[in-house]
């Protein structure tokens, strides 16, 4: 796993600690649950592009 996945998924994971904490207050704001599920939905939306992209091969021979 890459620096960049493990953030980006700790990252996720906080925010869904944090939505889910705005959602049990007693007095809900709409608009910072709706924040929180977009940064949330981006950060899912950027770990899904780098599950997709092409491996680069780790080490390359030169040949000669």
């Amino acid at each position: 796993m890459s620096n960049l996945t493990f953030r980006l998924l700790e990252r996720h994971q906080k925010l869904d600690a944090a939505l889910r904490l705005a959602q049990t207050r007693r007095w809900v704001d709409p608009f910072e649950i709706a924040r929180l599920k977009k940064l949330k939905l981006m950060v899912k939306d950027r770990l899904s592009r780098l599950a997709r992209r092409p491996r680069a091969k780790a080490s390359l021979s030169t040949g000669g």
